[in-house]
């Protein structure tokens, strides 16, 4: 058995996110785990840009409500104590709501050759994200 210390709490860089986001990583995997695991709060309003996982991601709430968008259009609002999957390789992005913050545990594997399981895209539109808000 063997602790592993959690590390400080960074801000996360605005070209990956919009309004301010903060992690603190709980548990990045050695060995044969590939898991890693992060506590992700973000202010209201704050948001992920678009990205994928090559092996997917889950994400389940701790605090606050947030919302979740995929490239179809789709929006779930989410709430603490709910767990979210996100496929492989599914475009998406999640963040806060615009008037609540909200926490959540951001849980993803890296792929096996050990490269950057996140793809990160270009940010989500205020526009969008405000139709985001109201249809969810």
């Amino acid at each position: 058995m063997k602790l592993q210390a959690v590390q400080s709490t960074i801000k996360m860089p605005s070209q990956a996110f919009t309004g301010d986001v903060y992690m603190t990583p709980i548990y990045n995997g050695t060995g044969p785990s590939r898991m890693t695991v992060a506590l992700v709060r973000f202010t209201p309003g704050a948001r992920t840009n678009w990205h994928s996982h090559a092996v997917g991601q889950t994400l389940h709430v701790t605090e606050g409500v947030g919302l979740v968008g995929t490239r179809d259009g789709s929006v779930l609002r989410i709430h603490a104590g709910e767990t979210v999957l996100c496929p492989p390789d599914e475009q998406h992005w999640h963040g806060a709501a615009e008037d609540t913050f909200m926490s959540h545990l951001a849980m993803l594997e890296a792929k096996p050759d050990g490269s950057d399981p996140t793809t990160w895209l270009e940010p989500v539109t205020d526009e969008r994200y405000k139709t985001a808000n109201q249809a969810a």
